[in-house]
């Protein structure tokens, strides 16, 4: 037994950190699922009260997955930075939470935040979000800042970028040059202009990619491009001369779930060296895409841990930033909603859920985005979706994803419109990456004080764009 707290007059019993760890998350659906969650309030509230108490050294000495049997575990302790743990190693999990606060309010608070990160391990992050309020994670998370740069810089004070995500399902280059004009007059795509191909064949991807870069090169937009295809076609188009700007591969936070997605460390290392080799950055060189979401290790049946206990599926996503920060990678998103309500049932988890992700992606240094997104058969709206944009915009998130209409008709789920952006961006004083609205400006889509204003690109390059894709 690893703590015993008392509630209400009543005894509750942990028996090991994966077991605290579990029972002191928020309530959501795939703990449940998994049978690894607290089974009343009151279970819960014990167990984050015995969770405060856990100094910060017991997570060096008890992996929740163990070192031998689990390369993320290997990966995530073999590259702790003892140094910068110093500064913090003679808190508890409650002591961090007050220290965190603490130096969220102060005007250093970006430097020391990034100083202490190399030092913090997934699963200490995982477990001082659990204990701590929707405005805790999100004072503390905007307080960190995470910059990278490929054609345009992500990350800086006062911006938001977005991803275009111009899915179509079939492929079809002129549905997806129509999405792609559709976003850029409405300014998204500084983060990226990200397509999932609606289909696993090389050819199609690498079509996709020359239209990709066929629009970048005749508007000359500074921009990034990706097709969210599996690394290893993404390695197989680079060596055939595709125009590949970032690599992209779907991670986990365990070997297992990584094993289902049919990667593993040295082929996520293989993919950056090949990216590295192609030198097509302009302000910066991060080539890596990373997206994750909690519940994919419980769905791929490899979130068993330490003593054959579930682990939560909070733990188990921080996990999958601390393999991510290791490839300094230009962009990390979590898809909160998209796995489905077997995982995160309605808006309040959904909610969260992305204030949790966010939060902890960005204090382990991670260049953290969210899809601002819920599937059809879970119990969330709209309605719920502009609460967790603003609260993310509100914490500096990175970006976000939108696609047309708010409704992705290829993977079939509801995530932002391109307008849902802008009202943001408006409405709190954001703007995009600096190079990308540098161009909105000269082509009339946003005024001198970067305000987008749209249509006014006008029908000729609606005509002009259309050709591109012919």
């Amino acid at each position: 037994m690893i703590a015993s707290q008392t509630v209400n007059g009543h005894a509750y019993q942990f028996a090991s950190l994966v077991d605290l760890l579990a029972k002191a998350t928020p309530k959501r659906s795939g703990d449940e699922l998994a049978g690894c969650a607290a089974t009343s309030e009151a279970e819960r509230a014990a167990a984050q009260r015995a969770l405060a108490e856990v100094d910060l050294t017991r997570f060096l000495n008890e992996a929740v997955i163990p070192y031998e049997t689990d390369e993320v575990t290997r990966l995530i302790l073999d590259s702790h930075s003892a140094d910068a743990f110093a500064r913090i190693s003679h808190l508890s999990v409650g002591g961090l939470r007050d220290w965190l606060l603490e130096v969220a309010a102060r005007p250093d608070a970006g430097t020391v935040l990034a100083a202490v990160g190399p030092g913090l391990t997934p699963e200490m992050v995982a477990a001082v979000s659990k204990i701590m309020r929707n405005s805790d994670l999100i004072a503390v998370a905007k307080a960190c800042r995470v910059v990278t740069g490929f054609r345009t810089t992500i990350g800086l004070p006062g911006r938001m970028a977005t991803r275009l995500q111009p899915n179509h399902p079939t492929d079809d280059l002129r549905g997806v040059a129509a999405s792609i004009l559709d976003g850029l007059l409405l300014g998204q795509g500084d983060a990226v202009v990200g397509i999932n191909p609606a289909g696993d064949s090389p050819q199609a991807s690498a079509d996709l990619l020359g239209l990709l870069d066929e629009v970048r090169r005749v508007y000359d937009i500074p921009m990034q491009s990706c097709v969210l295809t599996h690394i290893s076609t993404t390695i197989g188009l680079i060596e055939a001369g595709a125009p590949v700007d970032l690599v992209f591969q779907s991670i986990g936070g365990s070997q297992g779930t990584n094993t289902s997605f049919g990667v593993n460390i040295a082929m996520l290392r293989e993919g950056m060296e090949a990216g590295l080799s192609l030198e097509r950055g302009t302000v910066g060189n991060n080539v890596m895409y990373f997206e994750t979401g909690q519940g994919s290790s419980l769905s791929a049946g490899a979130n068993i841990g330490t003593g054959g206990r579930p682990v939560d599926q909070q733990t188990l996503e921080a996990r999958s930033y601390g393999l991510a920060r290791q490839f300094k990678p230009l962009l990390v998103n979590t898809v909160v909603g998209f796995i489905g309500p077997e995982y995160l049932y309605d808006g309040k988890q959904i909610i969260r859920a992305g204030l949790e992700d966010h939060f902890c992606g960005k204090l382990l240094g991670v260049p953290m985005g969210v899809d601002v997104c819920y599937t059809n058969h879970a119990e969330a709206d709209f309605d719920d979706m502009d609460t967790l944009l603003t609260l993310l915009a509100a914490a500096g998130v990175n970006f976000v994803i939108t696609v047309p209409g708010a409704d992705d008709i290829m993977l079939g789920y509801q995530s932002l419109a391109y307008h849902d952006a802008l009202v943001i961006r408006n409405t709190l004083g954001l703007r995009p990456a600096p190079e990308f609205e540098g161009w909105l400006k000269q082509q009339g889509i946003a005024d001198a004080y970067g305000t987008v204003r749209g249509l006014e690109l006008g029908a000729s390059r609606l005509r002009a764009l259309a050709g591109v894709a012919s």
